[in-house]
């Protein structure tokens, strides 16, 4: 496989290798020499902030590139192949699917190193002086679900949800498809709002796929609002518009607590002291996955990955743009992960 040859090579053969290994075989020409990283918005201020502080420590090392793509996206690359033109380093706001490592090891791609650097939050926010009200899962799921319960969309107010509510309309600006905030957003709030029906429980054990579109499946006549990769541009959206909801990272409303509020769930903020316990609803674990094949290949690939390890402590430099450090176990196991880079199997994603 192109993986192992890559291995058993010296560095300066598997360089010239990596050139012309894409995932399609193709000769790129030149081996890079800068670190590529796509994937999650939510990771992007994170994984940028580690770029600028490694090509600060180590001037002899060029600067990552890193994209923005989505974590959906950032896999689709990522597990395309190894070689100079696919990417070093997937960013994810939600842990690779199964499927996606299966992706990976059809391509070639045979080692991937699973790191978990921190946790966010999926916050709910309005505007300063916006909407101001506590939501639920199941208020959610009953706002932004294609079929609730199966049924018919008919909510067009936060009052026809729930009569305690504002009577507005709901106008929610929030992640695509391909983002990992949308999926964590479906697993962590809609499938928990949905599971509150004992009809909707027992239909999972009896048609998974249907209970999957019926729990899953965002509404998608207006009152959802799909606002691309960046989550900045809701930010700018929800700013304008006192009566809009938005949805994204934890880190982004830290970073723009001037601009808005962010919304309780179950009646807890999200607050970085609630998502390091899990007592926020909303908590989530992010991810980097490096290709073990690029390591010694891609200049400064291995001092990267140190630089994440230097960063993601309580009183690290990440905590001060808004990441939350995880639990000093599982610091401690990413630790060792990062300078053994013992490969992820399929039976750790079960």
């Amino acid at each position: 496989m192109k993986t192992k040859a890559i291995l058993a090579l010296p560095a300066l053969a598997a360089t010239a290798l990596l050139a012309a290994c894409g995932s399609g075989g193709g000769d790129t020409g030149a081996s890079r020499d800068s670190i590529r990283a796509v994937g999650s918005s939510t990771v992007y201020p994170f994984a940028k902030a580690v770029a600028e502080s490694l090509a600060r420590s180590n001037p002899d090392v060029n600067s990552p590139i890193i994209e923005s793509t989505g974590t959906g996206g950032g896999m689709k690359l990522f597990c395309a192949g190894v070689g100079a033109d696919t990417p070093d380093i997937a960013n994810a706001s939600r842990r690779m699917k199964a499927s996606e490592f299966e992706t990976c090891l059809a391509n070639g791609v045979m080692e991937v190193v699973e790191l978990q650097v921190g946790l966010d939050g999926i916050a709910f926010a309005s505007a300063k002086g916006g909407q101001t009200f506590n939501l639920t899962p199941q208020i959610v799921y009953e706002a932004l679900a294609a079929k609730p319960y199966g049924n018919e969309q008919t909510a067009k107010t936060w009052a026809d949800v729930d009569p305690s509510l504002p009577a507005d309309p709901i106008l929610v600006y929030g992640p695509p498809s391909t983002s990992g905030t949308r999926d964590a957003l479906k697993e962590l709030v809609l499938e928990a709002g949905c599971k509150t029906n004992a009809d909707m429980t027992a239909l999972k054990e009896s048609d998974e796929d249907s209970y999957d579109q019926i729990c899953t499946e965002v509404r998608s006549d207006g009152a959802y609002v799909d606002q691309g990769e960046q989550d900045n541009l809701i930010v700018q959206k929800i700013e304008g518009n006192p009566k809009a909801v938005g949805v994204f990272g934890y880190s982004y409303l830290e970073e723009n607590v001037d601009k808005v509020t962010g919304l309780p769930m179950n009646g807890v903020d999200p607050t970085y002291e609630n998502i390091s316990t899990f007592a926020y609803p909303g908590a989530r674990p992010l991810y980097v996955y490096v290709k073990k094949a690029h390591l010694d290949v891609i200049p400064g690939l291995r001092e990267f990955v140190a630089e994440w390890t230097k960063s993601w402590e309580k009183d690290g430099m990440l905590a001060k743009i808004g990441l939350v450090a995880s639990p000093d176990d599982v610091m401690a196991a990413n630790m060792t992960a990062a300078t053994e880079f013992t490969p992820l199997t399929a039976d750790q994603l079960k």
